[in-house]
């Protein structure tokens, strides 16, 4: 975490609560550590929830692909990885533009 020490204890001095530091100093001095925490996990819940599926669901992308697999339809894999990846770059998108948000704001550090 990237946050100021100094300023935290500036804001107690001042009589800041708990909930104030939190939002007002906290969080928009690590908004980059969240944002590029949040590229990385993108593809790591994916891949927690296709596992997950692979085990024990009767539905699902994890499923199609395991039964497509069982009884030789590639066709069914392949669409069920083609729609994990488009799934996967709408999420990433998605971070992108909100991290576009944020740089637009002069808070973004």
């Amino acid at each position: 975490m990237r946050t100021d020490t100094d300023l935290i204890k500036m804001a107690k001095t001042f009589g800041a609560n708990k909930l104030q530091i939190l939002t007002q100093i906290v969080l928009p001095a690590n908004r980059a550590t969240f944002i590029n925490s949040l590229k990385v996990n993108i593809g790591l819940s994916l891949v927690g929830v296709i596992s997950g599926e692979f085990l024990v669901s009767k539905a699902g992308l994890g499923y199609l692909i395991v039964y497509g697999g069982q009884v030789f339809k590639l066709d069914l894999v392949m669409a069920s990885i083609i729609i994990l990846c488009i799934v996967a770059a709408l999420m990433y998108g998605a971070v992108i533009l909100l991290e576009r948000m944020f740089k637009r704001t002069k808070k973004f550090r």
